[in-house]
């Protein structure tokens, strides 16, 4: 198989992933509520506005599973989505999900207290830190704006905590494709001087579908395996 038919493949797999169960478990406004660290997660951050909650929403092929708030900073807990089910067997309950997503807390411009922007951080910090079963963080960079100093305090962090993570830059559709490729690059070399952070910047465009489909993949080989083919 020709490394482009591989690529289709694993999509397409994804894609029929993502097509089956997807379900909000649980908002974990601290970290007593976690769930049982039972499965794979794959956790998504960034800066408040980036789009977070429009990419999860592409990603999974639902129009509201992670609400797209016209307020930044709404997101105030790490939120867990259940995705896939095992082959049920007859007379057995469903059993666990494949894997999880989580909606991590914007940063950034969060319209909040001090004291409860504070909390937040202090609750993403201990979870990136301390998860045994996160496989993978996605870190959200608005391409218009390119990273900002939030952003690479967030990748220090992850590189300091040895959690690797891919840089996804939103909002493609929303700039010129001369000035998204200036962008990818500095964003790219910059990233090169991150040990935690895959080489690889995605592009993406939620309103667009532009690099959807690979990301998709991308999520269910960090979740799975490389070896997954659905």
């Amino acid at each position: 198989m020709s490394e482009q038919a591989e690529h289709a493949a694993r999509e397409e797999a994804a894609s029929r992933l993502f097509s089956g169960p997807v379900d909000f478990l649980l908002s974990a406004p601290q970290l007593k509520f976690l769930p049982e660290p039972i499965v794979p997660e794959i956790a998504f951050c960034g800066r408040s506005n980036v789009g977070k909650s429009s990419l999860l929403n592409a990603l999974t092929g639902r129009k509201a599973i992670a609400r797209a708030s016209v307020t930044p900073g709404r997101t105030q807990e790490l939120n867990f989505f259940d995705v896939g089910r095992p082959e049920r067997i007859e007379g057995e309950d469903a059993g666990l999900p494949l894997f999880r997503l989580v909606d991590m807390p914007g940063y950034g411009f969060a319209k909040a207290p001090v004291k409860v922007v504070e909390k937040w951080k202090s609750l993403v910090k201990s979870y990136l830190r301390g998860r045994a079963v996160l496989a993978r963080t996605l870190v959200l960079v608005d391409s218009r704006h390119g990273l900002k100093e939030t952003d690479r305090e967030m990748m220090t962090m992850l590189d300091e905590a040895a959690v690797g993570y891919r840089i996804v830059l939103t909002k493609a559709d929303k700039i010129k494709a001369s000035d998204l490729q200036v962008v990818a690059e500095k964003t790219a070399a910059e990233a090169k001087k991150h040990v935690a952070a895959f080489p690889e910047i995605h592009l993406t465009s939620s309103e667009k579908g532009m690099g959807i489909a690979a990301l998709r993949a991308a999520v269910v080989a960090d979740a799975l395996g490389e070896g997954w083919q659905g």
